[in-house]
């Protein structure tokens, strides 16, 4: 039986020691469900963060591996972040000169992230989350990072449209940490608003601040901090705190989604060779 090219579990550098076990976690999941598939996670960018990508990928290889397909923990391309795993894969190969690699997409806002989405926001009202009555005035703030680039923050808008479609919800805004309009009162406001706009809504309303970030860490410090005082000064408004998407069974097989894609374009494009001496980068778009 051929041994199917290895999994890598590329993070973006952080000091923040919880997005590391985080990592972990998510390749013990992967390892448990996908037993068949070699996986290991490390961290590239200028954050000192372990383990290192160059650490997970020697790992790899000395468990045999000759072919790697490499999937990016980032929820939105996001410039020069993205461009730094194949620059960061090549020096890597330099240690190991038969290694075929491709490097997927980002796991975006497909339908098992989406469900997490939906299971945070369920697990942040609790029992009454289900009842129409009760998502009818229900609004969601789904909040990103933030970024310089218009693109990474349309995908956080596109995740929103996609998580509103379908499930309920008053409504869906949009909200971001840094660098982007609305910061999180002003989404918070834009809730508010359209929660009381909202036809034949019954009871008070709800505001349910999910966070669009893949882990823990000090921008969900910020957030918290935002949307308490923003509670404070509307009392009469239900104000929920939703966790991140983290670790779980929809990030693991949104990964694994993104690995099969991968694999599946190399091997129609002649990539991921194991033992001939060079590698490919094959997106997954």
């Amino acid at each position: 039986m051929t041994t199917p090219p290895a999994l890598l579990i590329a993070g973006h550098g952080t000091r923040d020691e919880s997005g590391a076990e985080a990592l972990r976690a998510l390749v013990h999941t992967v390892g448990e469900r996908h037993p068949e598939v070699p996986v290991a996670g490390g961290f590239f960018g200028p954050a000192p963060t372990e383990p290192t990508l160059g650490e997970a990928v020697a790992g790899l290889v000395a468990r045999g591996a000759d072919r790697i397909a490499a999937v990016p923990l980032l929820l939105a391309p996001t410039g020069e972040v993205r461009a730094a795993l194949p620059e960061a894969l090549e020096r890597i190969r330099e240690d190991h000169p038969g290694l075929g690699f491709a490097c997927a997409a980002e796991p975006g806002p497909g339908p098992k992230l989406l469900d997490a989405l939906e299971r945070r926001v369920e697990q942040a009202l609790g029992s009454g989350a289900r009842r129409p009555q009760d998502l009818a005035r229900t609004t969601v703030l789904l909040v990103g990072r933030g970024a310089a680039e218009p693109q990474a923050n349309a995908e956080v808008a596109r995740a929103a449209r996609l998580l509103f479609e379908g499930r309920g919800f008053a409504g869906v805004e949009t909200a971001f940490i840094t660098q982007a309009w609305p910061d999180v009162p002003a989404g918070l406001d834009r809730c508010a608003a359209l929660a009381t706009a909202a036809p034949g809504v019954v009871g008070p309303t709800r505001i349910v601040v999910m966070p669009y970030f893949l882990f823990s860490g000090g921008l969900m410090e910020r957030l918290c901090m935002q949307t308490e005082g923003w509670a404070a000064a509307h009392p009469g408004t239900e104000v929920y705190g939703a966790n991140v998407i983290g670790p779980g069974p929809e990030l693991a097989e949104a990964v694994m989604e993104r690995y099969l894609e991968t694999v599946a374009g190399a091997l129609r494009g002649a990539g991921l060779p194991g033992g001939e001496g060079h590698g490919e980068h094959a997106g997954a778009r």
